[in-house]
């Protein structure tokens, strides 16, 4: 019986969690097109860079450094105070996917983590489309 290798593991483990997340924030807010959501997080952008870094160890297998630290992660109730439309997910997943090739990772793996993405970032919204 084989054992079932992680995204966390398949990644890199801790230091590219971290660095997918430095990329991540740089993209967010260097890039014109997603001001709109830069503008949801705190002037300090480290404290969101260093929340996702906690949330992603976990969410793809590794450590639950965000569930030690804060607790059951409760995502979308977290993200109720921000108003999440079509747009903000499309921001937030442009980013996420322009730091994937970034990390110059496995095809295979970049397809799996984008689509788990999807899901979860479609998960958040709570503005109603008009």
């Amino acid at each position: 019986m084989s054992e079932v290798i992680t995204p966390y593991e398949r990644i890199g483990g801790d230091k590219a969690v971290r660095r997918l997340c430095q990329i991540f924030y740089q993209i967010m807010c260097d890039t014109p097109q997603t001001q709109l959501i830069r503008a949801m997080h705190p002037q300090d952008i480290k404290i969101s860079e260093d929340k996702l870094y906690l949330f992603l160890s976990g969410w793809m297998g590794g450590p639950q450094l965000y569930v030690e630290k804060y607790g059951h992660p409760r995502l979308r109730g977290r993200h109720l105070p921000f108003s999440i439309g079509i747009e903000e997910r499309d921001q937030w997943l442009y980013c996420m996917a322009q730091s994937l090739k970034q990390m110059d990772l496995d095809e295979m793996l970049t397809q799996q983590l984008m689509s788990s993405f999807v899901q979860t970032a479609d998960f958040m919204r709570n503005k109603e489309v008009l």
